[in-house]
C-alpha cells in the first residue's frame, strides 16, 4: 500500500467552496472509480490556514495512474470542478507526495 499526500492551498476566502465541492460532488466520483481517501484535515495551527491536506490509499502506482485518470476524465468531474469555480479559482496551489510505510509504521 502507498499513500498520496495531497495539500491544496486555496485562495484567500475560498476555503469553504473547496470543502463543498469535496464534500458534495469529489468523494461521490471518487467512490464511483474506486478511489479510497484515507483522511482530510484543514489546517488549525501552521504556515497556512489556507491548506487543505488529504490522504488517499493506492494499492500500487498503477492503480493511481488507472483510477486517477479515470476520474480527471469524467464527464462529471470536469462539470462539477466547472460549476464550483464558477465565481473564480479556488485552489491556489497543489502539492503531492506518494509516501510508503515504513517496517514500524502501524498503517501498513
Amino acid at each position: 500500500m502507498i499513500y498520496e499526500l495531497r495539500i491544496y492551498t486555496t485562495l484567500p476566502g475560498r476555503m469553504p467552496n473547496l470543502l463543498n465541492r469535496f464534500q458534495n460532488a469529489t468523494l461521490a466520483l471518487w467512490e464511483k472509480h474506486g478511489i479510497r481517501q484515507a483522511g482530510f484535515w484543514t489546517t488549525l495551527v501552521g504556515p497556512s490556514n489556507n491548506d487543505l491536506t488529504y490522504m488517499i490509499a493506492w494499492e500500487s502506482m498503477a492503480e493511481r495512474e488507472t483510477k486517477w485518470g479515470a476520474f480527471m476524465a469524467d464527464p462529471e468531474w470536469i462539470k462539477a470542478r466547472a460549476e464550483s469555480e464558477k465565481d473564480g479559482p479556488i485552489v491556489a496551489n497543489v502539492a503531492s507526495s506518494f509516501l510508503q510505510p515504513t517496517a514500524f509504521s502501524s498503517v501498513k
